[in-house]
């Protein structure tokens, strides 16, 4: 991951300044996109389109911008928030829902929303590749682990219930099952020396038959997991982080593949010109790239993608031996095309052929 050496914090006072006139003058008497109501002289509507994991955060971090604006331009920003599965997000923005800033699970989902004309700048070339968090693909079972779960294989044995989402709605699910397929491509190259696409699916159909179902989001898998569904959930090492630290008994199990899993975040741009609200937003994303918010983000059980920070933090996390990313698998077009089109090998997996 690329990262920049100055920091947001310091870039922040700059970005605000030189888009004060700007959000004075762009944001007066707009109309809210929801209900049609007409803002205040001087105060700003945002809105927040987002994936769900991150909404815990986000509970915390936007009082905390409100705030900032306020002391740095005087103007009031008010948030209009919508949390849901990524993918599901992606498309009702690009169905017509005027989120200002999208907030998703992934790369791929960012890149729709860009392709159907909404995003027009090149919304990696800022801050971190345009990354707010970064995170990997874990193992969760119950406390003290009784079914001895140690790695990707041992999902796949007899009497082992299994949860992940739903792939088609859920940017987590993506990630989950990039995670075993590119474990399965691991696993078979360390054996051969090749990589096995054939082996990466029988490993990823050996694992999906255990599935118990395939719910619409990461957090609604979750949920039913604590429910009592299932003995293990792939997921984010963030969200069972988050939750241990809410007092619920998980243990996590880190497979010795798995995959580096990065979270975008960028401007609508056709919204916030539509809406008089590019300073704002703007200046927002920036904010996401702080060293304050990116600690607030480790709290909450992400890995930074600011240096500093990272640097910091990294006793608290553990580096696989076999971590890869995104573009071990060819990058996400080459992933979309390869697992998710409607030959791809998860809808192989789905239809058993």
């Amino acid at each position: 991951m690329i990262q920049i050496q100055i920091t947001a914090r310091r870039i922040l006072p700059i970005v605000l300044s030189i888009f004060l006139l700007m959000a004075t003058v762009g944001c007066s008497n707009k109309e809210v996109p929801d209900d049609g109501n007409v803002v205040p002289e001087g105060d700003v509507t945002l809105v927040i389109g987002a994936y769900s994991v991150v909404k815990d955060a986000f509970g915390e971090l936007l009082p905390k911008f409100q705030q900032l604006w306020l002391e740095q331009t005087g103007q009031r920003v008010t948030f209009q928030e919508s949390y849901e599965a990524s993918g599901t997000q992606a498309r009702a923005i690009v169905g017509g829902f005027e989120a200002d800033v999208a907030v998703l699970a992934m790369e791929g989902d960012i890149d729709r929303i860009s392709k159907a004309g909404f995003i027009t700048h090149d919304w990696k070339a800022k801050h971190d590749g345009g990354m707010i968090t970064s995170s990997i693909v874990v193992l969760g079972t119950r406390e003290g682990n009784p079914k001895a779960i140690q790695d990707w294989t041992d999902l796949a044995r007899d009497g082992v219930k299994v949860l992940y989402p739903n792939p088609k709605t859920s940017g987590g699910a993506q990630w989950d099952i990039n995670a075993i397929y590119g474990a399965g491509l691991k696993i078979s190259e360390e054996q051969t020396g090749t990589p096995s696409a054939q082996y990466a699916k029988d490993f990823l159909k050996a694992i999906h038959a255990n599935v118990e179902s395939l719910d619409k989001s990461g957090r609604a898998s979750m949920a039913a997991f604590e429910y009592g569904v299932g003995d293990v959930i792939v997921t984010y090492e963030n969200e069972l982080r988050a939750r241990i630290n809410k007092g619920v008994n998980y243990d996590i199990v880190i497979p010795k593949h798995t995959i580096q899993i990065d979270n975008p975040a960028a401007v609508v741009d056709a919204n916030v010109d539509k809406h008089g609200t590019r300073a704002v937003a703007e200046a927002f994303i920036a904010y996401l790239h702080s060293e304050e918010v990116q600690r607030l983000f480790v709290e909450h059980g992400f890995r930074s993608v600011n240096e500093v920070v990272a640097e910091e933090t990294k006793d608290q996390f553990v580096t696989p031996e076999g971590l890869f990313d995104i573009t071990y698998l060819g990058g996400w077009d080459k992933v979309r095309e390869t697992l998710y089109s409607k030959k791809g090998v998860w809808y192989q997996i789905l239809a058993d052929i």
